[in-house]
């Protein structure tokens, strides 16, 4: 989902779309395994030919079966979609979980290359696990698939039922417009309003009815990626400068989506924000006051279209004991609010 979505108020997805589907940015640590240092392996299901070298090493073939080395350890990982969010879930995880084994599923092999070199093997979408694992987390966005609720099924039928099975949605699930206060308890669009949002809604009804849980994601940014970014590159951007928006910075919702998991819960929804909206106007002003970007906003030359809602998640954060390190987008600019 593209960072425009953001911007465009007949969007329905406040994640941006990553430029490969399921595939973001590599992060690679090493890890201690019977005293000897080894890659935390990361097992990608990539839309590719298969090799015909060993499935732990390379690419596993859409359909096949993916072979567990030794026994399923009760801090495994499978990451649906390891892209720049999934993959800073990884890091975190593994940094809190030495000694993890990590799987993931992508849809292409693109950059195949490159993640072999960081020490991640992908394999091919659809590829079955021999053992169940303990925890799963789907942040592949539903672009260029045909069943987003059965991709996100088919994840599922992986999870062992322990540890946790966490969806990472959207915010644009809550039906609150108008500058309307939204938190946890607001209601949600109803199914059949508009197809995008029954996708969303029929993958969400998925994670719940086998007990995982949901985190609807305000929009995602950081330095380079997100909603300014959309805007410095545009110039001028056809959108009512007063329109609210909500953020949460990558690092930060990988930080909550773990934290979140670590609790073992069921059947839960949780909201991922920073709890500072601002209009769009407010959010270049301060791009363009933090003189940390070589281009300069112009300006917003539309009047119509809704005004958006301003975004709480006090509930979520009492709850899970979470708090964000990026408080406002502001701040991240190294502005004060």
């Amino acid at each position: 989902m593209v960072s425009s979505a953001l911007i465009s108020s007949t969007s329905l997805s406040l994640r941006p779309k990553p430029l490969v589907p399921y595939l973001r940015s590599p992060h690679a640590s090493r890890l201690l395994w019977n005293n000897q240092p080894r890659r935390c392996r990361v097992f990608l299901a990539l839309s590719a030919q298969p090799s015909s070298t060993s499935p732990l090493e390379s690419t596993v073939g859409t359909g096949q079966e993916i072979t567990s080395v030794d026994v399923v350890g009760q801090n495994d990982l499978l990451i649906v979609g390891p892209g720049v969010l999934g993959r800073m879930v990884a890091e975190q995880w593994q940094q809190e979980h030495p000694g993890c084994r990590m799987y993931g599923q992508t849809m292409t092999a693109d950059h195949h290359d490159e993640l072999m070199k960081a020490g991640i093997n992908p394999s091919l979408r659809g590829s079955k696990f021999t053992h169940k694992l303990p925890n799963i987390i789907f942040c592949a966005p539903p672009s260029l698939t045909p069943d987003y609720p059965g991709d996100v099924r088919l994840a599922a039928s992986n999870w062992s039922g322990e540890g946790c099975f966490l969806f990472t949605s959207s915010t644009a699930l809550y039906d609150c417009s108008d500058n309307g206060i939204c938190n946890e308890n607001t209601p949600i669009v109803p199914l059949g309003r508009n197809p995008r949002t029954d996708i969303l809604l029929k993958a969400e009804d998925v994670v719940l009815e086998v007990g995982g849980c949901v985190l609807r994601l305000a929009g995602l940014y950081k330095s380079d990626r997100g909603a300014h970014v959309f805007c410095l590159n545009k110039g001028t951007v056809e959108s009512r400068p007063d329109h609210i928006i909500n953020l949460i910075h990558y690092e930060d919702a990988a930080l909550l989506a773990v934290a979140i998991m670590k609790k073992k819960l069921r059947s839960q929804v949780f909201l991922g924000c920073d709890n500072h909206p601002l209009s769009r106007q407010d959010l270049m002003d301060a791009v363009n006051r933090s003189g940390k970007f070589s281009k300069k906003f112009m300006g917003f030359t539309g009047s119509d279209g809704p005004l958006g809602k301003r975004m709480y998640n006090s509930k979520t954060r009492a709850e899970i004991g979470w708090e964000p390190k990026y408080p406002s987008f502001r701040q991240f600019l190294g502005l004060t609010d």
